[in-house]
Formats: C-alpha cells, structure tokens, sequence
C-alpha cells in the first residue's frame, strides 16, 4: 500500500485529492496538512511513501518545506501539486529534490499515475515539462538569465511581474520594504533591466506569470 500525504492550504483541493487516490485499490491517504508547520508535525507522527505539496501556503511555501522535508525525510517522494504551470517553477522544484511536478489543471488524469511512479523511485514529469526541458537541453530556449536567480529573487521577481507592490510583496515574503527595495535593484543589474515596467515585460516574455 502507497501512504500519501496531501499538504495544501485549500480543504477542496485536500478533499478532491482523497477523493481521487481512493479509487486506487494500492493508495491510500494517511494524512493532510494545511500549511508547512502542520505537515512537519504531521510527518514526526505519521509516515509516508509520497507526499503531494502544494507551492502557494502560508507561512513557509512550499519550496522551502521541499528542503525541510528532503533533510529530515529524504526516503519521502515529493510531488509538486500546484496551481502554478511548469515553467514556472518545475525546474526548480525538481533541482531541490521533488520527484514529479504536477498542475492541479492535470490531476484527474494523471495524479494516480504519478503517486505511483514516484512511490516506485522513479521520477514523474508531464509532457509538457518533458518537452520544456528538452527544448533546453538542446539550446532551444538558451540558458534563461532568470534560471541564475536565487529563489528569493525568484519568488520576488515574480510578484513583481503579477503586479504586486513593493509594500504587498513584503508582506507576502515577511520582508521589510527596504530589502524587496534590494531585491528589485538586484533583480534590474542581473537581468540587465532599467525598470519595474521592464522587470514586468520581462515575466509577461517569459510566460513567469500565469
């Protein structure tokens, strides 16, 4: 039997997984969690082979929980299951360690199959993943300055590129509004761009943003 465990902000969506995998004579979900603090905790108590995380929740997203739960529980199969599309963050879920990427758009389809690969040792990537990283690792697309960011000037420059203020995104990251400030200035020298209204074109070209 497959032990899963759901970690996603949205009760619906935590419902409609379990509601999904119970089709499966060889899943079973042991556990939901609503936030990263409360899957920590759950993970202490409860054991799994596979755990579904959403990137969006409160607190810690789910990127930072990714590498929580790679250093204490490296045996678990981490499956991104979000709302944000691949090009996004795929790539970078999958450099921290997840095993499979999956939009929430997709899962009817492909959810049970990707537990069950993933819970095989094997990694689980949609066609559409399949294929942006193949367009890379053949000069396609070339080597994306935004690839070189760190994921805090990542995660900024994308709230910037949504339209969100300095103020709003301070917030959302818990940063004062001087190092968003930073941050803003940074991401301009890297990506040698002259302003905010540039930064956002510059996610809009790059399909950042959904």
């Amino acid at each position: 039997m497959i032990r899963v465990i759901s970690a996603d902000d949205h009760a619906v969506v935590r419902g409609g997984v379990r509601q999904m995998l119970a089709q499966a004579s060889d899943i079973q979900v042991v556990g939901e969690a609503s936030d990263g603090a409360a899957l920590m905790q759950l993970l202490q108590l409860q054991a799994c082979d596979v755990l579904l995380l959403d990137i969006s929740m409160p607190g810690k997203d789910g990127l930072a929980v990714l590498n929580d739960v790679r250093d204490k529980w490296p045996s678990i199969a981490v499956v991104i299951l979000t709302m944000h599309p691949e090009n996004q963050y795929a790539t970078r879920a999958l450099r921290l360690g997840a095993q499979g990427y999956l939009t929430k758009a997709s899962i009817p389809e492909q959810l049970v199959k990707a537990v069950r690969t993933v819970a095989a040792g094997r990694r689980y990537v949609t066609e559409a993943l399949e294929q942006m990283l193949a367009d890379r690792l053949a000069g396609e697309q070339g080597n994306a300055s935004y690839e070189t960011l760190s994921d805090r000037e990542y995660k900024v420059l994308v709230r910037i590129g949504a339209g969100q203020s300095v103020s709003a995104i301070a917030e959302e990251l818990f940063l004062s509004v001087n190092t968003v400030k930073t941050y803003r200035a940074r991401l301009l020298t890297k990506l040698g761009l002259a302003s905010t209204g540039e930064l956002i074109r510059y996610t809009i070209n790059h399909h950042l943003i959904a």
